[in-house]
């Protein structure tokens, strides 16, 4: 008798648990769905790594702001592991816009900024992209290994 009524309430005990985990999974999982992350990183330049302008602005980071209103980026910061840091000036991306921050020179757009660097700064075989707010707080970051050149994060 006690196996036939301890089973029911355990079942209504797994499926209460179960439910309350699934609902609280949609949050967790979407923790980049309200506001700035990494989408899209070419770390290894199509073709042959040259160093030429055009090669260097092939290589490239795309930050998705798929928030409702527009984010201002002054002081926020783009690291790779070794380093390398990208600063953003007095820049504005507009809700559900990407800007691409290419490697190379350039002149920066609504759309597109440049980093000014004569050499690559992703490495092929294996690198890190992280973003930082302005405040220093880790905003997302994405992690690659040696692959097909491009990362596609979120």
């Amino acid at each position: 008798m006690r196996i036939r009524t301890a089973a029911p309430l355990a079942l209504a005990a797994a499926t209460a648990l179960a439910g309350s985990l699934l609902a609280s999974a949609p949050a967790s999982a979407a923790s980049h769905q309200g506001g700035l992350h990494l989408g899209k990183i070419q770390y290894d330049s199509p073709g042959k790594d040259t160093r030429t302008n055009s090669s260097l602005n092939a290589e490239y980071v795309d930050i998705h702001n798929n928030g409702t209103s527009k984010l201002q980026l002054r002081g926020y910061k783009l690291k790779d592991n070794t380093g390398y840091t990208y600063t953003f000036g007095s820049f504005t991306v507009a809700a559900g816009k990407t800007v691409r921050v290419h490697t190379g020179k350039g002149t920066n757009t609504a759309s597109h900024v440049y980093w000014n660097r004569g050499s690559y700064v992703w490495n092929n075989t294996g690198d890190k992209a992280r973003l930082y707010k302005a405040t220093g707080t880790l905003r997302d970051s994405c992690s690659w290994t040696k692959g097909t050149g491009v990362k596609v994060c979120h």
